[in-house]
């Protein structure tokens, strides 16, 4: 069976920093550094990856801060702000691909309302066969289940997955199912690994 390939999304495919949002709405940067701190965390937002719906949260959240109510709500319509650009030479690692004919997967934590407002500005992704979103499953990596649909949605198991990600927790979880699994520092490091096992 042909080796397919599964990628993460955020920092491997495309840069993701909160900070590239709340900078336009907070000048003083102090004050922006406090509110990544203790008001929208990575952390926190963790919990809409898992499957936890955005109004609901943005409501709590804006409970506990509500001074800063209007940055809460920004970060439910404006995410793709948060997204600054693809990741240098990520995208020209996939298009090779596909032009090979290696079958491409995508397995992102990312929260479905979210994903629903940034997966269509993107058309890389129409270069994949299929992509698993852990808002959408609700269970996130690096829990085993999250693995499994992928094996089950890809017809494959075991060698027969290259994996990239950037999160090394991550990475030892789809070694630990027998994958391929390369952790991503830069696409140079991810092309000569691909390299390596034939997929380029």
């Amino acid at each position: 069976m042909t080796q397919a390939v599964v990628f993460d999304v955020g920092r491997v495919l495309f840069h993701w920093q909160l900070r590239a949002l709340f900078e336009k709405l907070i000048d003083d940067p102090q004050e922006l550094d406090w509110f990544l701190d203790h008001v929208v965390t990575e952390e926190w937002h963790f919990q809409h990856d898992r499957g936890r719906a955005l109004a609901e949260m943005v409501a709590e959240r804006s409970a506990l801060f509500p001074q800063y109510e209007s940055h809460l709500r920004a970060y439910a319509t404006r995410f793709n702000e948060t997204v600054p650009g693809p990741v240098e030479g990520a995208h020209a690692i996939v298009e090779r691909l596909a032009d090979r004919g290696v079958p491409l997967f995508c397995l992102t934590n990312f929260g479905d309302e979210l994903w629903q407002m940034f997966r269509p500005t993107q058309p890389i992704f129409d270069l994949f066969d299929d992509i698993v979103v852990s808002g959408v499953e609700k269970i996130a990596k690096p829990e085993p289940r999250i693995y499994e649909i992928v094996e089950a949605r890809t017809g494959r198991t075991g060698e027969a997955l290259f994996f990239t990600d950037d999160n090394p927790a991550n990475i030892a979880a789809a070694q630990a199912r027998g994958w391929n699994a390369h952790l991503f520092t830069d696409s140079a490091n991810l092309e000569a690994a691909l390299v390596k096992a034939g997929l380029l």
